[in-house]
């Protein structure tokens, strides 16, 4: 039997995975009324195919647990946030998570850490625990998720793994494990590369935005077209770069780099400054509201408008999303936050001045500021006639539309 711990946008797709193609899986998670949710037969986020999964699953019969189980084999899928101030990781939930676990596993239990996490945590953090309960026996390994909210469960299936542990024999293991429903290469290593990929995986495509941000700026101080030059530039075969936009947002790309920088301050200025420029886009958004509604003789910023509050197209998940850094950087300054919308989140308050109806939103104001690329507000652009569009990302086919 599998007990995964932590239920949250990882935890809970690849607990669902497992039980669905054969696996034993109990789910833990301390968040009671999520287990009493999960449980009651409902999932707990927005997910293409999810509720699918869950069926699946429940078929296969996985359970909900406030509690660790007696067992062989821990996937330990917790949060791990990062102080904004040191920008060091927070691996407590991940240190409590395991410390649990050791008081109630099995003899030569493999304890799985999905959690994404700095370099060098398990052998500094985590293996001196096996040492101070007297449980050598216990095996440690690193697989960390590789999925993308809005596709997870495509990428699930189908993309590559890496496990890290301290010896082939139990790397096999794990791996037979995981090749219960992952169709991808699954790549064995030691544990602390396995730590390594992940982190640096996340660097290189923040590293890549912040040149395409920066890029942008130039462009436009020099009123040229930023998508045109990006458009021509990709179509050498060795460059990649990715669209600029109005910020970064998840639990991945704007986070993990700062645990290099925060771990090797030193080595790390290009990282650093590329974070910067990230963190600084949101901030450049408000001055190009400021710059149109000058242009277009506005003086009532209440009649400003933010469409999207997820952090990327077609997904309820608004953690670190550029458009709560705006409203942030508003309160910061003691100005009153701008009206905002995002069909994902209807039935979800985040700000006091979200509307939960579209036509109400559009009706409030003349200035739009798109955000984020739902399919929906695609769909929608008929309803945009006659306003003022900032389109953060290049999509919208209204003429005089403003972009970055």
């Amino acid at each position: 039997m599998v007990n995964v711990i932590g239920l949250g946008y990882i935890g809970l797709p690849t607990a669902l995975m497992f039980a669905a193609n054969g696996v034993e899986v109990i789910g833990t998670d301390y968040n009671k009324d999520l287990v009493n949710s999960l449980n009651m037969g409902h999932t707990t986020f927005k997910e293409d195919g999810l509720d699918k999964l869950f069926s699946q699953a429940i078929a296969a019969g996985i359970k909900f647990s406030t509690e660790y189980q007696h067992t062989h084999t821990y996937i330990i899928s917790v949060p791990t946030p990062y102080d904004k101030v040191s920008k060091k990781i927070d691996a407590s939930y991940v240190i409590e998570a395991v410390k649990t676990a050791i008081n109630v596993c099995k003899p030569n239990a493999t304890i799985i850490v999905e959690s994404t996490i700095s370099p060098g945590t398990i052998d500094k953090q985590i293996r001196p625990l096996l040492k101070q309960f007297h449980r050598e026996d216990i095996r440690l390994a690193h697989a960390p998720e590789r999925i993308l909210p809005g596709n997870m469960i495509y990428e699930l299936v189908h993309n590559n793994r890496t496990i890290g542990a301290d010896s082939n024999d139990v790397a096999q293991q794990i791996k037979e494990l995981y090749a219960s429903f992952c169709q991808g290469e699954i790549v064995t290593t030691d544990i602390q590369t396995a730590e390594m990929t992940k982190v640096v995986e996340n660097t290189f495509r923040a590293v890549n935005i912040a040149f395409a941000n920066e890029l942008m700026r130039i462009c436009r101080h020099n009123n040229m077209d930023v998508y045109e030059i990006i458009r021509i530039c990709n179509m050498h075969p060795r460059v990649n770069i990715a669209s600029p936009g109005p910020g970064v947002g998840g639990h991945c790309i704007p986070i993990d780099p700062w645990f290099l920088v925060g771990d090797y301050p030193q080595l790390t200025q290009m990282i650093s400054a590329s974070l910067k420029v990230n963190e600084s886009q949101p901030d450049f958004v408000l001055e190009r509201i400021c710059q149109i509604m000058q242009e277009n003789n506005m003086t009532d910023l209440k009649r400003v408008g933010l469409y999207g509050l997820t952090y990327k197209e077609d997904v309820d998940d608004f953690r670190e999303s550029p458009s709560l850094q705006i409203i942030e950087s508003q309160r910061k300054h003691l100005a009153e936050p701008l009206k905002c919308y995002d069909p994902f989140l209807e039935n979800h308050q985040i700000v006091a001045s979200q509307y939960a109806d579209f036509d109400e939103f559009l009706n409030s104001v003349d200035l739009v500021v798109v955000m984020t690329k739902h399919q929906h507000i695609q769909q929608h652009w008929d309803k945009l006639q006659g306003k003022i569009i900032l389109d953060c990302h290049n999509i919208c086919p209204l003429p005089n539309a403003y972009r970055l």
